[in-house]
């Protein structure tokens, strides 16, 4: 059974949502406006330890003043740089546990793990009330001039990140990757984009990719479905269809990854109807640095057996 299109024209699947003409000046910009920011970065040892490791709650100020939450995790008396791995969550998840990351501090990595900023952990939306915003980050800001997008500001934070840790003394800025799925799959794409730096990407099915295409699909449900509460509540009969997805094109994934310069491995489940198949691939073929698939023609938006392990490996050989 498809869902969509067949395993060889995915291969060669470029796209469906509009670029926006001005889009690598936007960015451009954006960058600016990030690089701009006094980052204000605070170091707290958090209640969790591990014989091992050193478990810091680490606070950064983002773009737009908000204050971004991290969890970072470093080994004990390490005395000379090391790798680091950039952890991002899915939707309206947030950082994760500490002692899920405990296996890489054991092999001399340092880690941190994003909060995204208004979703499920510590980290500030600052656009009118403190606290999380949690659903509905994709029309964030979509009435509004595009630099007021909510992603904007997220897909900056990532960078930020980056840059923070490999700014740390312990790390060597040169041997730094990023990792996660679906919301965290794209955060890493917007990463390794806004900071080509980063070596390795390892991700499975992105979300924030190719909005037209997820609406030509009818799947604009679950994690997309405030693309349809929109359209039903702000643009009933679709006279902005067209304004709508072009603005979207300025927080869609695909049209970043061209900036990827690190080696990407990417899990695409085949039976995925909350990221569909095509929209995933729309970024993937976009990519130019060296770059994998790994995919499961019987799987869906859920674990995939075998690709933690996979991503590990892949690691490794920071």
């Amino acid at each position: 059974m498809l869902i969509d299109l067949p395993l060889e024209e995915l291969k060669k699947y470029q796209g469906t949502n509009p670029r926006p003409q001005d889009f690598d000046e936007y960015w451009e910009k954006a960058l600016e406006e990030m690089r701009s920011v006094d980052p204000n970065v605070e170091l707290i040892p958090s209640k969790f330890q591990a014989p091992f490791a050193e478990c810091f709650d680490l606070y950064f100020t983002g773009v737009r003043g908000a204050r971004i939450h991290a969890k970072y995790l470093r080994p004990k008396n390490s005395n000379k740089p090391h790798p680091a791995v950039l952890f991002f969550h899915g939707y309206a998840g947030n950082s994760g546990s500490w002692s899920d990351k405990l296996n890489y501090v054991a092999c001399g990595f340092s880690v941190a793990a994003l909060d995204c900023r208004g979703q499920g952990g510590l980290s500030e939306d600052v656009g009118g009330i403190k606290g999380n915003t949690f659903h509905g980050h994709i029309i964030r800001g979509l009435d509004d001039c595009p630099e007021n997008l909510l992603f904007r500001q997220i897909f900056l934070d990532t960078a930020q990140l980056a840059r923070i840790v490999m700014d740390m003394p312990e790390v060597d800025e040169n041997r730094v990757g990023a990792t996660g799925g679906s919301q965290g799959g794209a955060l890493t794409l917007a990463c390794a984009s806004l900071e080509p730096r980063i070596k390795k990407a390892a991700l499975a099915y992105p979300f924030l990719c190719d909005y037209k295409r997820v609406w030509d699909l009818d799947l604009a449900k679950e994690a997309y479905a405030e693309l349809k509460d929109y359209f039903r509540l702000f643009d009933p009969t679709h006279e902005r269809e067209k304004e709508v997805f072009t603005t979207l094109g300025y927080i869609d994934v695909q049209n970043l990854v061209n900036r990827i310069k690190g080696e990407v491995m990417m899990a695409v489940g085949l039976m995925d109807t909350i990221c569909p198949p095509s929209t995933q691939f729309a970024a993937f073929n976009k990519i130019a640095s060296p770059k994998k698939t790994v995919i499961y023609p019987d799987f869906g938006h859920e674990n995939l057996p075998g690709f933690d392990d996979m991503v590990f490996e892949f690691m490794m050989g920071l």
